[in-house]
Formats: structure tokens, sequence, C-alpha cells
């Protein structure tokens, strides 16, 4: 499993010519180099805008529209295959997008499964155990479709953390949670991140996970 992520002057090819203007200019990410190592946690604040998704999908290997390179440990991410990403995000990178991706027409329980399936890496105890620790096990067989976004984005949490992974990528996770709510997911995702020992990075527009301890890059 890689150690560390090196974003070396890396640009979204939207931004191409903007370097003396915002958001390129203050920004204390694009146009440099910047080491991301594990077991370490990040938190990106950004407006919106700035490319904060985009950069989220770079990491993620889900788009390539960017100048300057991004390496994983020594491996540049342009260099890798089909297979190679995709053993990447099935035991190394794990991403909680901002859309959240649900099967609105799958129950709870089916949507984690989805991915517990690919990746054998949670019990259905354990699975039952994270419901109830963000307060869904009476939801476990609703449809996705009928929850309030705030319900589907810990279900999208949950899911996130059914993979081994080395990094978590994190894209606006606690955006539609109130500060309790919040609270609990940070623990969660805390805890998990120990246990392996990884990596946690997460963006923000305006309110951020609530993890300790955290290096603010300000995008």
């Amino acid at each position: 499993m890689i150690s560390r992520i090196i974003l070396d002057r890396v640009l979204p090819r939207v931004f191409a010519g903007m370097d003396a203007e915002a958001p390129v200019r203050d920004s204390a990410l694009w146009l440099r180099t910047v080491e991301l190592i594990r077991p370490a946690r990040y938190l990106i604040e950004a407006e919106s805008g700035t490319g904060k998704s985009s950069l989220i999908s770079f990491i993620y290997g889900s788009r390539d529209d960017y100048d300057g390179s991004i390496f994983f440990d020594d491996v540049p991410a342009r260099m890798l295959s089909v297979d190679q990403w995709s053993r990447m995000r099935t035991d190394t990178l794990a991403l909680l997008p901002q859309e959240m991706r649900l099967f609105p027409e799958l129950t709870v329980m089916d949507n984690i499964l989805i991915k517990n399936r690919l990746t054998d890496y949670k019990s259905g105890r354990e699975i039952e155990e994270m419901l109830e620790r963000v307060e869904l096990q009476a939801r476990t067989y609703a449809y996705a479709g009928r929850l309030s976004v705030g319900q589907q984005q810990r279900v999208a949490i949950v899911r996130a953390l059914c993979q081994p992974f080395g990094f978590l990528l994190l894209d606006e996770p606690v955006s539609h949670l109130d500060a309790r709510n919040n609270a609990v997911v940070a623990a969660m995702i805390a805890d998990e991140a120990a246990t392996q020992s990884a990596s946690i990075i997460s963006t923000s527009v305006g309110n951020p996970l609530a993890i300790s301890g955290a290096e603010v890059i300000r995008l």
C-alpha cells in the first residue's frame, strides 16, 4: 500500500494562464509541490469554484484534465493501467463523492452491500454497528431515495468505510449534517482511519469535518 501522494505543480486546465490571479495565486496547493503522507489528517478549505472536487477526482483518477503530475509514492498516476487503478480503488483509495451516488431504488443496506461485496471487508454485524453509531439502524431497510439528504450522507459515509484504504478522500462529507451528527461521523471516520493507519483528506467550503489535529491546506 502506498505511503504518500505527491502533487507536483498540479493545476486544473480550466485555470491555465491564471497563475497571477485568484484562485491560483493565493492557493497553497495549485502550482506547488505538496506531499500528503500517511497516517495524517488533512482539511482542504476552499471557496466554491476553486477546484476542491476536481482535486479529489484527480487523486482518485476519475479525471485527468490537469497539468503537472501526481505521484503515488514514486509512480506517476498517469502511468497506472486500468487494472492498477481498479486495485487502488479497492484497497488503497476510498472515496466519498460530494454527490454521494446512492441508488435511490435500493435500501440503505443494499447500497452499502454493493460496496462491501466487492471488498468483503466488513461483517454484517460491523455494518449494523456503524448504522447504529450514526443513528440509522431503524432505516436499514428503507429505500435510500426516501431518506433526508443528511441521512443519505451518513449512509454514504458508512459505505465509504467498507473497504481497506491508505487514503480516505472525502468531498464535503458533512455539508448536510448538524454539529452533533458531524461529531458522530467524524469520530467514526477517525477511528477507522486509525485502525488502518490511514490518512484522511477532507474538503470543505464552510462546514468542515470535525476531526482534531488536521493540517489545514487553503486551496
